[in-house]
């Protein structure tokens, strides 16, 4: 059991010095997600598709806090 989370872990690290180098801008973490998601079976086109989408569109605002009211 040891021995494979090993495996897993340096199959990631791996993973990831790839994408830094094709500079995918995707941390571990996304990596990680992405790599289970097509290990479940998923296409990874596809996955690789809606990625692109979500990197090209603008990452939404924090709302902003409401000012404070005039009225008592």
């Amino acid at each position: 059991m040891e021995e494979a989370a090993k495996t897993a872990r340096e199959s990631l690290d791996q993973a990831f010095h790839i994408s830094n180098i094709l500079d995918t801008g995707l941390d571990r973490h996304t990596l990680s997600v992405l790599i289970a998601l097509c290990d479940l079976g998923l296409n990874p086109e596809a996955l690789a598709a809606v990625v692109k989408e979500l990197q090209r569109e603008p990452c939404p605002l924090p709302p902003t806090p409401a000012a404070p009211s005039s009225f008592p």
